[in-house]
C-alpha cells in the first residue's frame, strides 16, 4: 500500500521558499505526481500537474499554504485522498460531529483492528464517514479552486468483516442476520460482495456531490479512482470495486497504481514460486488498460522508483526498470503518474548493500530516472502493436476477489496461481495475451479484437447472467472461446442468480452452456456453435504453472484454437517483447524460456537507462532484462535542433539561424544529462544559472554518427540556460 511519508520537520521548515513564481508549465495534463510535502527545490519534478495529498492543515502550515506553494511555481494542482483510511482524525475521534468514531474500524475473526497507522483506521464506510468525507474534505478542496479530485485505495480487506457495524450494514443489505464468513464459502462470496457493494456506493455518493458542488460553484470537477490493478488487490487479498466505477458517469477515470511492491508480488510458473517483476507488472497494467478502455475513461498508468519496503538502490532501480518498460508496452495510453512521494525519493536516505550505511539516491540512479520522467512527457501515443500474437485474451471478474479469504473444503489457490496458469504460459513464450473485464462485456469494443478468450470459473464467478448473453453472441458470431475448469470448487453453490429466483443450475458455467446449446461430459471436448467454437478442459489452470512441465496441453489447444478455429494465422512464439513509439523503442526479454538469445537492435540509439546517455550502434537486450532506447533515425525533423533526451525539462526553445537556446529545470541537488541534435557540431556552448552566471563545470561531448551533442551539469529549479551556436 503506498504511504505518505509526511517529513514534517523537513517540510514545515520550508515554508520560506515560497518563492517568486518561475516560468509556468502549460498543462497538457499529460504527467503527474503526488505529493504530501508543499514546494521544496529537491523535489520540483516539472510534471504538469502536482496532486497535493491530504486537506487537513499542518503544524504551521494549512492545506491553502500547500496548494498555493505548487501553483506559485507553475503546477496545475489536483487534489488526492484516501477513501478507505486517511488523516480524518476529526472524524474517527469525535471532533467534527461530536462522535467518536472508531466503530467504522474493519475487525478481523480474532477482534483485532486494522489499521493503516496510529488513529487511522481502514474504514467500514457507513454514511456518517460518506457525509463527513462530502461536507470537509471534498467541499474544501472545491472551495480552494481544485477542480480534480482523486480518491485513493477504496479497501476492504477480504481478512475483515466482524465488526458490529459490518454486522449492522449485511443485515441492511441482505435483509437477514450476519453470518461469519469463516463459516462457509457462501458466507465468505456474501462478505466480500458486501464489503464491495459498500465502497462502490460511498464513492458513488461522494463522486455525485463533488460533480454537484463543483457545477454549484460554476466548476466541471473531475473524479478519478486511484487504486492497485484487479490482479493485485485479488493476489493481495482485499476487494474494492474496481472495474465497475468505470461505467459511473461520475467517474472520469483512474489512475493505476502498479509499481515493484505490487509487481515483485512471487509468482508460480513451471513449478517454481519466485519474483517475476516485469511479467507481473505486464499483467498488472494491462487490466488496468482493458478496465478503462472500452468505457472510454482516462488513465494515469504509475511506476515507482523506489517501493514502500527498504530495499538498496540497485534493487529499486533494476525492478523500476522492469516496470516502466511493462508500462510502456501498452501504447493506447500516454497518460502517466511518473511517482509517487518525491519526498521521500530525494530526501530519504535508504540501505547501502552488505552496510549498515544509508544513502541518498545516488547521481546516477536519479539522473535515469529523470531521464525516464522527462521521457513520458513526450510519450507518444501509438497504433503499433506489441510484438506477437495480440489476440489472445483471458477474462476476468471483480469477483475474483471474492474467493482468495479463507479456505474452505480444501479449496487452495497459492498466489493467486489460478489467474497466473492461465496468463503466465502465454506470456512466458512472449505472447503479449490481454486481460478482459466481464463488467465491460456490453461494451463492443471489449471484445473486438480478440480472437480466443480463456475463461475459468474455478477463482471467480459471473455476477450478472448478461455476462454469458454476450459471450454467447460473441461465440455465435465467430469467436473461440476457451473454458478451462472442473467446477468443483465450494463457490460453484453460493447464494446468486444463476441458483436464486427459479435458476437451478449447480454451477454458472451451466447457464453458459444452456445458452451456447452444450452439454459437455467429457474431460476435453469442443463444439461448433455458429460461426464460432467452444472448447471445455476440465482441468484446473493453477495446475499449469504449480506443476513443472504441466503447461504444454493447455499451450497446444490454444494453438489449435487461434490457429484452426479462429484461422487468425501462426500462433508464434517468441522470447522477447518488442514495441515502437514514435522515436523510441521498447524492448523487454524474458527469461525461464527456451530461447535464451539476447534481442539486438542496430543502432545509432541513445540508451536511456544508461545516465550517461550513450550513443550506440547496436544494443543487446538479454534475458531477463530491458531497455528503452530513443532511436535517431527516426527523429521526425533531423534538421530540427532539439533536446531528444534529458534528465531535465527543457522551456523557452528558440531557434534562430545558427542558434539554438533553451532553458532546463529540473529538482536541486540532482545531475543533468542530455542528449542535443545540431545540424553541425558546436563552435560555441555557453550555460548560465538563473542568475546570468557562467556555469563552468560542464560536460560536452560531439557525437558525430547520431549528430548529437552530450551535455552533463548541475541541475536546478530555478532553471539552467544553455545557448549553443554551430
Amino acid at each position: 500500500m503506498k504511504k505518505s511519508i509526511l517529513l514534517s520537520g523537513l517540510l514545515c521548515a520550508s515554508v520560506s521558499v515560497f518563492a517568486q513564481n518561475t516560468n509556468p508549465v502549460v498543462s497538457k495534463e499529460k504527467t503527474a505526481f503526488q505529493t504530501s510535502s508543499p514546494w521544496i527545490p529537491e523535489i520540483d519534478v516539472r510534471s504538469d500537474i502536482a496532486i497535493v495529498y491530504g486537506a487537513n492543515d499542518r503544524k504551521g502550515m494549512t492545506f491553502e499554504q500547500r496548494v498555493k506553494s505548487w501553483r506559485d511555481h507553475g503546477y496545475e494542482v489536483n487534489f488526492m485522498t484516501g477513501i478507505a483510511w486517511g488523516e480524518y482524525f476529526d472524524y474517527v475521534l469525535g471532533k467534527w460531529d461530536g462522535k467518536n468514531h472508531m466503530n467504522v474500524t474493519q475487525i478481523n475473526i480474532k477482534g483485532d483492528s486494522i489499521m493503516h497507522g496510529h488513529n487511522m483506521p481502514y474504514i467500514v464506510p457507513d454514511q456518517s464517514f460518506i457525509d463527513y468525507m462530502k461536507m470537509v474534505v471534498v467541499k474544501k478542496v472545491i472551495d480552494n479552486n481544485i477542480s480534480t479530485i482523486f480518491l485513493e485505495e477504496p479497501e476492504f480487506w477480504a481478512k475483515s468483516g466482524y465488526s458490529p457495524l459490518f454486522k449492522q450494514l449485511w443485515q441492511k443489505y441482505y435483509g437477514f442476520p450476519w453470518r461469519p464468513q469463516d463459516a462457509s464459502a457462501e458466507d465468505t462470496y456474501l462478505s466480500s460482495k458486501l464489503k464491495y457493494h459498500l465502497y462502490y456506493d460511498a464513492i458513488k455518493q461522494v463522486s455525485e456531490y463533488a460533480k454537484s458542488y463543483g457545477k454549484s460553484k460554476g466548476m466541471n470537477i473531475k473524479v478519478f479512482i486511484a487504486t492497485h490493478s484487479l490482479v493485485n488487490y485479488s493476489s493481495w487479498q482485499i476487494v474494492s470495486p474496481e472495474a465497475s466505477l468505470a461505467s459511473l458517469p461520475s467517474i472520469d477515470g483512474y489512475i493505476a497504481q502498479v509499481w515493484t511492491g505490487t509487481s515483485r508480488e512471487p509468482t508460480y510458473f513451471n513449478g517454481e514460486k519466485k519474483e517475476r517483476v516485469f511479467e507481473n507488472a505486464f499483467l498488472e497494467y494491462g487490466s488496468a488498460v482493458s478496465m478503462t478502455a472500452p468505457t472510454k475513461r482516462k488513465v494515469f498508468l504509475l511506476t515507482d522508483p523506489i517501493e514502500d519496503r527498504v530495499h538498496d538502490w540497485s534493487d529499486y532501480k533494476r525492478n523500476y526498470q522492469a516496470t516502466f518498460t511493462a508500462k510502456l508496452l501498452y501504447p493506447m495510453v500516454n497518460n502517466y503518474e511518473v511517482m509517487p512521494w518525491p519526498e521521500r525519493i530525494y530526501t530519504h536516505p535508504y540501505p547501502v548493500p552488505n552496510s549498515k550505511e544509508k544513502i541518498l539516491i545516488p547521481n546516477f540512479y536519479s539522473t535515469q530516472m529523470q531521464v525516464m520522467v522527462n521521457a513520458l512527457n513526450s510519450m507518444p501515443l501509438s497504433s503499433n502493436k506489441v510484438s506477437g500474437v495480440n489476440g489472445i485474451g483471458v477474462l476476468m471478474s471483480n469477483s475474483l476477489m471474492f474467493q482468495r479469504f479463507p479456505t474452505h473444503n480444501g479449496f487452495e489457490d497459492p498466489q493467486f496461481s489460478i489467474f497466473y496458469g492461465q496468463t503466465l504460459p502465454l506470456v512466458k513464450r512472449g505472447v503479449p495475451v490481454q486481460t478482459v473485464h466481464m463488467e465491460n462485456l456490453g461494451y463492443p469494443a471489449t471484445l473486438k479484437d480478440i480472437k480466443v478468450l480463456v475463461m475459468s470459473y474455478a477463482n471467480q464467478k459471473p455476477m450478472t447472467a448478461d455476462v454469458h448473453t454476450n459471450l454467447a453472441k460473441w461465440v455465435k458470431h465467430g469467436g473461440v472461446l476457451v473454458y478451462i475448469g472442473k467446477d468443483d470448487d465450494p463457490y460453484q453453490s453460493v447464494m446468486e442468480w444463476w441458483d436464486t429466483k427459479g435458476n437451478k443450475f449447480k454451477a454458472p458455467s451451466q447457464h453458459l452452456f444452456k445458452l451456447l446449446g452444450i452439454n459437455p461430459t467429457k474431460e476435453n471436448e469442443h463444439f461448433k456453435i455458429g460461426k464460432g467454437t467452444v472448447y471445455v478442459l476440465r482441468q484446473n489452470p493453477k495446475d499449469f504453472v504449480m506443476t513443472a512441465n504441466n503447461d504444454g496441453a493447455y499451450i497446444g489447444l490454444l494453438k489449435q484454437a487461434y490457429e484452426k478455429d479462429a484461422k487468425a494465422g501462426e500462433l508464434k512464439f517468441k522470447n522477447s517483447f518488442y514495441l515502437e513509439r514514435g522515436p523510441y523503442d521498447i524492448i523487454s526479454v524474458v527469461n525461464e524460456n527456451a530461447d535464451s538469445q539476447p534481442y539486438k537492435v542496430t543502432g545509432p540509439v541513445i540508451d536511456l537507462f544508461d545516465p550517461q546517455l550513450p550513443v550506440l550502434s547496436e544494443k543487446e537486450v538479454k534475458p531477463g532484462e530491458q531497455a528503452l532506447l530513443y532511436v535517431v533515425n527516426r527523429v521526425a525533423d533531423k534538421n530540427k535542433p532539439q533536446v531528444l533526451a534529458a534528465a531535465a525539462r527543457a522551456y523557452d526553445e528558440k531557434v534562430q539561424g545558427n542558434s539554438y537556446s533553451f532553458v532546463v529545470k529540473s529538482p536541486a541537488k540532482t545531475m543533468n544529462a542530455m542528449r542535443v541534435l545540431l545540424p553541425a557540431q558546436p563552435k560555441t556552448t555557453t550555460v548560465t544559472n538563473s542568475a546570468g552566471q557562467t556555469v563552468s563545470d560542464v560536460q560536452s561531448l560531439w557525437d558525430a554518427s547520431s549528430k548529437t551533442l552530450f551535455m552533463g551539469f548541475a541541475n536546478s529549479p530555478d532553471g539552467v540556460k544553455v545557448e549553443l551556436t554551430w
